[in-house]
């Protein structure tokens, strides 16, 4: 299929479980699915269970929950209520430098609708629904794999918008029932009420084909390869730098070095674990770690949903920080304050600090004030890669700071979604017309704030598209017609 060739390439170490027969088929459709993975048992809801607490399999979207406990909430849910369930498979991956489960999506989806049947026809589940990014990738594959077979009951692709945030599990579930695809205001297990109300079991597409390769293997051969706490593969994206970027399956313990090496990446001074919620870990604390969530935290860092981001010897750390963290800013669900005007303030004070400002302390105050306070981990998340990256790039700080700088350029090394050659926009301002009123500023606050001396101060990276309406009221309510919205190449 056409949407394959917009996945990195994809390899293991190891036998592969997951990317069994990718070399061979490309795409599985279900006749080569078949012949690669062979058949399976259904499962009750206690073997269900069983099996996932044996393997230890836990959520691959980030979070790592573990699946049995999610299985056992929803059964409680369904028999307190006497209500079936709903089984949503979280394909949506916004994350940028993520690609592990659009590579499964594309190229081995019975996998996915395999966990998905079984967890369904376990539960007895009233619909199973599968949330994918409406960026294309992978719909096509997906559905035609619908299409090829008979699945335990009802079943829909359910699309929502490509964003960061659309992926949280509170955010698919508001998108599949007709509502904001953001994150809802206060904390709601979808477990107790998910989809249309009903008790909903949701996990990412990685999770859910585990599951399927677990039920064909048994726990005892399942638990066979890997780490005894974390057994099987683990699906790892990686980028950044690395001269050969890919999807890799791994078995668990598997030197990380191992993974990097074969990528061929550069890793500078400093590795991005987890990705844009996790936390930057030095190149020595790199060459120690195993593959595992045990492994990462011995060096405070985090598996989270397997991104492995080298920033290389030749790009400035801090000018791709500032890009991602201004990013992130504009990915604010815009219904607590701690996001929707905190964000931008650390967004800001990191970017001075790439400019050259001494605002470390401002960095660090920015990413108080916003953490454990937002409606979602929005906030947290982006305050921890922030934090870390000031640790990690500790000399390339004081080199900005000392009017030095690091002499080296910021080459997009982190991905963004949206770039001057994608069609994005930015603010410009006519200094010789600006005369500081700060009307701006106060219709797009989470964009325009003023600096000490009144004048209006943005960021220069090109604007989220969803950012753009308010960037467009702020540029009309100037009366000095100061302010305008270029387009960001012409303006590059």
């Amino acid at each position: 299929m056409s949407t394959t060739a917009q996945v990195p390439p994809v390899t293991s170490i190891g036998v592969p479980r997951i990317t069994a027969g990718f070399d061979e088929y490309g795409r599985l459709d279900l006749l080569a699915h078949q012949e690669v993975h062979g058949g399976f048992a259904a499962l009750s809801s206690g073997e269900l269970i069983g099996l996932a607490d044996r393997i230890e399999l836990r959520g691959r979207g980030g979070a790592g929950f573990p699946f049995a406990r999610k299985v056992r909430a929803v059964l409680d849910s369904c028999r307190r209520q006497d209500l079936p369930p709903v089984i949503v498979v979280n394909g949506t991956e916004g994350e940028p430098p993520s690609w592990k489960d659009k590579a499964i999506l594309t190229r081995a989806p019975h996998l996915i609708l395999d966990g998905a049947a079984l967890a369904a026809a376990a539960l007895d589940a009233e619909e199973i629904v599968i949330g994918i990014a409406d960026d294309g990738i992978g719909q096509s594959s997906i559905t035609a794999a619908l299409a090829e077979r008979r699945m335990p009951c009802p079943t829909r692709i359910v699309t929502v918008p490509h964003r960061f945030i659309s992926g949280e599990g509170g955010a698919l579930v508001r998108g599949i029932n007709g509502e904001a695809h953001i994150p809802p205001g206060r904390k709601v297990r979808s477990s107790d009420n998910g989809v249309m109300g009903l008790p909903t079991l949701l996990s990412n597409a990685e999770t859910f084909s585990q599951l399927a390769i677990a039920a064909r293997l048994g726990p005892w051969e399942y638990n066979a390869v890997g780490i005894n706490e974390e057994p099987g593969t683990v699906m790892l994206t990686v980028g950044g730098s690395s001269s050969s970027p890919a999807v890799v399956e791994a078995p668990s313990g598997t030197p990380l070095m191992d993974v990097l090496d074969m990528c061929g990446a550069d890793i500078g001074p400093g590795l991005l674990v987890g990705g844009y919620h996790g936390k930057w870990i030095t190149a020595e604390a790199a060459k120690t770690v195993t593959i595992s969530r045990k492994g990462f935290a011995k060096v405070g860092g985090t598996l989270g949903a397997g991104m492995l981001i080298p920033i290389g010897s030749k790009t400035c750390p801090l000018g791709e920080v500032s890009q991602v963290v201004q990013y992130l800013a504009g990915e604010s669900a815009g219904q607590c304050g701690p996001c929707r005007l905190g964000l931008p303030d650390l967004a800001r004070a990191v970017t001075l600090v790439s400019l050259g400002g001494n605002a470390v302390d401002n960095v660090r105050q920015a990413a108080g004030v916003v953490k454990g306070r937002g409606a979602c981990s929005h906030p947290d998340g982006t305050s921890r890669f922030a934090l870390s990256a000031l640790e990690v790039f500790a000399k390339d700080v004081d080199a900005h700071t000392n009017g030095e700088g690091c002499g080296k350029s910021v080459k997009g090394i982190l991905p963004l979604p949206y770039t001057a050659e994608t069609g994005a926009r930015k603010l410009a301002l006519d200094w010789s017309r600006c005369d500081g009123h700060g009307l701006c500023s106060a219709v797009a606050p989470e964009i325009i704030r003023l600096d000490s001396n009144g004048f209006p101060a943005f960021p220069q990276t090109p604007l989220p598209p969803w950012l753009e309406s308010g960037a467009r009221k702020a540029v009309n309510v100037c009366p000095a017609l100061a302010l305008r919205l270029d387009d960001a190449k012409a303006s590059h």
